[in-house]
């Protein structure tokens, strides 16, 4: 009786990466590598277990490796001695259950900060004629009256005028969009006042998590503060809902995810490489790069510099 042969396993094949080097969100230089990018969503991250690599193709420089719990780093270049190992980044992935109910997600904020965001409700409410015109969207049908208007809003946004990160256009984003709405893995929502759009947020799904992809919104209404009127309406629909489980607000340790979150990992990610020369020039310069702006913004914030240096960004 012939025996069954395992399957054949593929190499895993490369892109040509662009490896940033940045003074906050300024591009400075780009080293570029083929490499194979492994991005771990929530659910792995919060399970803590290493991530299975694919074997390199021959052309391939090494993995870029995103969100890998930093607990898991000496296990990591343990499993791969033959590789060398850059991080790159370090921060807290932050995320909210989606379960338990709201009044109970209400309760863990602290007694300052549940009448802060009641306030906030009750001041847009009343500026709107008395109610909140929140629209949420999540069917194909009604993908292009959400990009439309959340477009509106990013146009105006400091996302997308400084640093080129406003919600995408076009008709390849707008049908990526509906592809994933026809398989009920987005949710959009827009907060409008006297009728006209001015914040937005947009969710893909990945599982059972919702990812807080693209958040914006109108400048000129900043005083009424909708971007956290609109996250905590969202989040009360969410659980009201009950499709999702976790609210995944991805990487950074901004005010906005740290005050909606029920939790946080904390992360890093890197470069795993192939030995040689050339890998081994283009991680000992972005390591240098890297923990050189590291010590200036220490540096700067040591002196009381941060408005200059701001100043000097732009």
């Amino acid at each position: 009786m012939a025996s069954l042969s395992e399957p054949k396993v593929v190499p895993a094949q490369p892109a040509r990466v662009a490896l940033p080097m940045m003074v906050g969100a300024r591009t400075v230089l780009r080293l570029h590598r083929r490499l194979v990018r492994v991005s771990l969503p929530l659910r792995e991250v919060l399970a803590g277990s290493l991530p299975a690599l694919p074997p390199l193709a021959a052309g391939a420089h090494g993995y870029l490796i995103n969100s890998l719990p930093a607990a898991l780093l000496p296990a990591l270049r343990a499993a791969h001695p033959a590789l060398s190992l850059f991080v790159r980044q370090r921060y807290r992935r932050s995320y909210a259950s989606l379960e338990g109910g709201f009044e109970a997600y209400l309760g863990g904020f602290s007694a300052k900060s549940r009448s802060t965001l009641k306030r906030k409700v009750r001041r847009f409410a009343e500026r709107s004629g008395g109610t909140l015109d929140l629209r949420r969207y999540s069917a194909p049908a009604e993908v292009e009256e959400f990009h439309r208007f959340a477009r509106a809003v990013s146009a105006r946004t400091y996302q997308e005028k400084l640093l080129g990160a406003g919600l995408p256009d076009g008709d390849q984003a707008l049908a990526a969009m509906r592809a994933l709405a026809a398989q009920d893995r987005m949710r959009g929502w827009v907060l409008f006042l006297d009728g006209a759009p001015v914040s937005y947020l947009y969710a893909p799904a990945e599982g059972d998590a919702l990812i807080y992809s693209h958040l914006g919104y109108d400048p000129a209404a900043a005083a009424l503060s909708p971007g956290t009127v609109l996250q905590l309406e969202a989040m009360r629909q969410l659980m009201a809902e009950g499709r999702f489980a976790l609210f995944d607000f991805t990487e950074g340790e901004g005010q906005h995810k740290l005050q909606f979150g029920t939790g946080g990992v904390e992360c890093v990610d890197l470069l795993l490489l192939r030995q040689g020369a050339g890998n081994r020039l283009t991680g000992l310069a972005l390591g240098g790069f890297d923990r050189g702006v590291a010590l200036a913004k220490a540096a700067v914030h040591r002196l009381g510099l941060e408005r200059l240096a701001r100043r000097l960004r732009r």
